[in-house]
């Protein structure tokens, strides 16, 4: 086999190769990406009880982008529905933290009772603020079922703050930003509540 030869075969085995890495890439992409998704939407969805929406979330975002609240900036939420009527809203909150911003997903349902909240991000002490993103955590577990009314806004605080909560002990400044967090997002539901639910069943 010649020098030229050699190096044409050559040429053609790479040519293949790439066409053939292309093509595997193009027809696994989609389940890729689709895997990727279902699991983004399990780890978002799962402070959602399962019977309270039978759509899909996170093709439902709202309007929402840098909303300045009164402690904590509202980055983006999304609708959950069932049998077409707007069941609860998901809301991205970040606030300031002991060891800088978190980044929380809280859930309220139509009614304006929390169904849940969780850290997304956080960059808390290990062993202290960090146990926010334990899992269950027995402190978040403690506000769900709450509403603006319950306990009312003067409530909505540190019992050293004069509120209704404790705090997580040795975290008292990111218990402090998760409480007032989760409050400045079930008031700005209550303000805002038929722009969040919407009619999904004509979106």
């Amino acid at each position: 086999m010649s020098r030229a030869t050699g190096l044409g075969v050559l040429l053609l085995l790479a040519v293949g190769g790439a066409c053939g890495t292309f093509f595997v890439q193009q027809v696994t992409a989609p389940r890729i990406e689709r895997e990727q998704r279902a699991i983004q939407a399990r780890e978002l969805l799962q402070i959602l009880p399962a019977e309270s929406y039978d759509n899909q979330p996170l093709d439902h975002p709202l309007p929402l982008d840098n909303v300045p609240l009164n402690h904590s900036t509202l980055l983006g939420g999304y609708r959950a529905s069932r049998n077409g009527q707007a069941s609860a809203v998901l809301l991205r909150s970040q606030v300031s933290g002991y060891g800088g911003p978190i980044e929380l997903l809280i859930a309220i349902a139509a009614d304006g009772k929390l169904l849940g909240s969780k850290p997304l991000r956080h960059a808390e002490t290990p062993g202290l603020g960090a146990r926010i993103a334990e899992r269950p955590s027995a402190w978040l577990q403690g506000f769900i079922g709450k509403s603006l009314e319950d306990p009312g806004d003067a409530g909505w605080g540190l019992k050293k703050d004069h509120g209704q909560f404790d705090q997580m002990a040795g975290a008292t400044i990111t218990s402090r930003a998760v409480i007032e967090g989760i409050h400045d997002s079930l008031r700005y539901f209550d303000a805002h509540r038929e722009q969040l639910l919407g009619n999904p069943a004509h979106e």
